[in-house]
């Protein structure tokens, strides 16, 4: 006979047996997407014990133990960071907006701060230093250094980058930032309530609930898909085919404008006609924002709103495919889900997290210098730049330097980094800089590509060399799967001095596959 536990037990069981913390929304997560099933009991959730140990049979030390046998032994586990819920790897300003490419900030504290441990046996950076990130991105090493008391600089060649990085240090008058956010909410709803969009909407969730209760019921669905005893592809068709006439007649009824008139830019590509009124509404009431580090911060969240509102389906945000502007069926839910028909949920979801994240990093944060530049990291003038933004800043560089570096470049034929935040460049009107970005996706991984790489990475170093005290360090994260940083590094007048090969885990939704990245550390010759 069966044992049943409750869900509180299921955590401590397989805390206790993987030696790491299961929580009760982790074990919740396993009965909703089909993995174990549930019984219902006096009003209770039970799962049979038997079933959770199969679950995780095997699996206490099989991603270490099978990565190493994928990876080589030399891979560091403790740099796998794995011990960290994702709320805690997204930390307060972190998740202010997407990005891809950015590591997790405990990557970057491990090297910044004063711990020694087995395998950091120094401390390279200590509180009134400054460190240099030349691929600034998102602005990871700017924040975690200023929590940590270190004073830095980026500097990235898209404007919208450098955006987003210094909107997460900026000091805010959080007062005024919610009251613009309040002005701007109360007129987007009047503004709708002349449009039928939010009672289509309304209509076409209560209908998507009653079908998906009926066809798609949680989490028995997920279940028996989980193990095979539904064709989710076969099924999933069908009854995406079987909603399409109710949705269709609801957008008659209403009169709802799918596509857009023309397909010009990516603003009138990738939105329905009423969701791109309403972000140029929004665009239009953030103009008036008096406040200029207000205006920004609200900006950086009218950019997150319109990046989760393309018309797409979820399981395909990451990397678009084809605009989606029917109701489908989503493998990523396991139900029909729909496109948005209006920004309002997410302006005002993303708006309250903002506000919260802000106010989080506030209490956590040093006082500090700390500045992203928009610039060519190849040629920069980093001090006569910061001159111009920040005087005092840019004496203490002249006369403290740079004690070093630390930053994840470009992999080359990757990702395009203007392209991913295409949408927020049409908005915003930033002039792009894609001929200037170092190993972009559109060149490929070919022979030319890679040695442009090798001569783009080198001119970085070479120029950042100006700024850097005589015994600097220099921590680059990259995967070097063409063995091309030992090239880098004798471009550049250093040596590398040591290598920390780390696991890098879930990467993304669809690739969960063994991945590692090495970062290198550099010094002078």
């Amino acid at each position: 006979m069966s044992e049943y536990i409750s869900i509180s037990e299921a955590s401590l069981w397989a805390s206790e047996y993987l030696e790491k913390n299961v929580t009760t929304s982790n074990i919740s997560y396993l009965i909703q997407y089909g993995r174990i099933s549930k019984i219902g009991k006096n009003g209770s959730t039970l799962i049979a014990k038997e079933e959770l140990i199969n679950y995780y049979k095997g699996q206490k030390k099989t991603k270490q133990a099978s990565w190493k046998d994928e990876l080589g032994e030399d891979l560091n586990w403790t740099l796998s960071f794995d011990q960290y819920k994702e709320s805690e790897t997204t930390k307060h300003v972190h998740r202010l907006h997407p990005y891809k490419g950015k590591f997790i900030p405990q990557l970057v504290e491990y090297f910044l701060d004063t711990h020694t441990d087995k395998f950091k046996k120094e401390v390279y950076f200590e509180k009134g230093d400054i460190v240099l990130d030349p691929f600034s991105g998102s602005g990871t090493t700017m924040v975690q250094a200023c929590e940590l008391g270190i004073h830095a600089v980026g500097v990235d060649i898209s404007a919208f980058n450098s955006l987003i990085g210094n909107c997460k240090v900026i000091h805010y008058d959080i007062n005024d930032v919610q009251t613009e956010i309040n002005r701007i909410t109360k007129s987007l709803k009047l503004f709708l309530e002349n449009s039928h969009t939010v009672e289509f909407e309304v209509k076409l969730l209560q209908a998507l609930n009653v079908f998906n209760n009926k066809h798609f019921p949680v989490p028995d669905y997920k279940y028996k898909v989980h193990r095979k005893e539904i064709n989710e592809k076969e099924y999933g068709k069908e009854k995406e085919l079987e909603f399409l006439p109710v949705f269709n007649n609801l957008v008659e009824e209403y009169n709802i404008k799918l596509r857009q008139e023309k397909e010009d830019t990516f603003l009138d590509k990738w939105y329905s006609n009423h969701v791109r009124e309403e972000i140029q509404f929004v665009f239009d009431e953030i103009k008036k924002i008096q406040n200029e580090y207000t205006k920004r911060i609200v900006s950086v969240i009218l950019s997150r709103t319109i990046r989760s509102c393309r018309a797409t389906t979820h399981a395909d945000l990451a990397t678009l495919l084809e605009p989606v502007t029917t109701t489908y069926y989503c493998g990523k839910h396991g139900k029909i889900c729909k496109p948005l028909f209006s920004i309002l949920k997410w302006w005002e979801s993303y708006s309250r997290d903002t506000i919260k994240r802000l106010v989080e990093y506030d209490r956590l944060r040093k006082p500090t210098y700390h500045s992203c530049l928009t610039g060519d990291s190849r040629t920069i003038d980093i001090v006569g730049e910061l001159k111009k933004k920040n005087p005092k800043f840019a004496e203490l560089i002249s006369k403290q330097k740079i004690k070093g570096i630390f930053s994840s470049p470009p992999y080359v034929g990757l990702i395009d980094y203007h392209e991913q935040h295409a949408y927020a460049y049409d908005l915003f009107g930033f002039e792009r800089k894609d001929e200037l970005e170092i190993g972009p996706l559109y060149k490929g991984q070919g022979r030319e590509a890679k040695q442009s790489y090798i001569e783009g990475i080198s001119a970085v170093l070479i120029n950042a060399k100006r700024f850097l005290v005589d015994d600097y360090d220099v921590f680059l994260v990259a995967n070097d799967k063409y063995n091309m940083y030992p090239t880098i590094a004798e471009n550049a007048g250093m040596k590398i001095v040591n290598q920390y090969k780390r696991p890098v885990l879930n990467r993304t939704e669809k690739d969960k596959g063994a991945y590692s990245e090495i970062i290198f550390h550099l010094k002078s010759k």
